[in-house]
Order: structure tokens, then sequence, then C-alpha cells
């Protein structure tokens, strides 16, 4: 895994972010099991609710397209280390138990992190295992 590559592409991501109200430009780029490579924006919507973030954006592509599995995902935002939310990380539990999330500022500047480290004790499919 070429950390760097990846946070390139999130970083190119986050240029085509859709956020008139909240001006937080968010990127990320994911490498799926096989190495594709998808990457997502963030894109508010008025009533913000139907509002979806990069990261959900990159992996609901992958998932359109055949890939249920993640090794990694970058992350980059207008903040110092944007960190996924909640709910975005309860979607990479979903599609990747093991996956590295790479929070950066630059090429040069980021952190790496394991899923347990930022969901700890995470529920999963294999918990509706009877």
């Amino acid at each position: 895994m070429d950390v760097k590559v990846l946070i390139e592409k999130a970083l190119e991501a986050k240029k085509n972010a859709y956020v008139p109200y909240s001006n937080f430009r968010v990127g990320a780029c994911l490498l799926t099991e096989d190495d594709k490579i998808y990457t997502g924006c963030n894109i508010e919507i008025a009533s913000y609710s139907p509002t979806i973030c990069a990261e959900r954006t990159a992996i609901f592509k992958a998932v359109s397209e055949g890939h249920r599995k993640i090794k990694a995902i970058a992350v980059v935002g207008d903040s110092n280390y944007t960190f996924p939310c909640g709910v975005c990380r309860q979607v990479m539990r979903e599609f990747g138990k093991n996956v590295s999330i790479i929070i950066a500022n630059s090429l040069d500047d980021y952190k790496i992190y394991t899923l347990d480290e930022l969901l700890p004790n995470s529920f999963g499919p294999e918990d509706l295992e009877k």
C-alpha cells in the first residue's frame, strides 16, 4: 500500500467537495482488497440530513461496483487531522474490520490508525450470526 498515493488522491478528491453551507471540504481515497482505488468527497444538501461524508461516498462507490473489502482509506479535511464521523466508522466496519485509516494534513503529515483504535468494541456482521 502506497500511503502517499492514497493521500494525494484524497487531496484531489477534496477539491470536488460540494460544501456551500459549511465550507468544510473533505476528501477520501480508499483501497480495496484487490487494489482498486475509489475516491469521494463530502456533498452537502440544504436540509443537511441527506448530506454524505467523503468516506461514505468512496465506500459506496466501491461497493456499488462489487467491492466488499476495504484495506485502507485516507481522509483529508479542512481542519488539523480530520477524523471520520461515527457513521463513517460504522460503515468502514461493515466493509473492513482490519482497515488502515490514514488521517492526513498533507503528503508528509499523516497518522495511521486501526479501526479498533477509532471504533473499539464495534458491532459488525458477525454479531448477527446465530
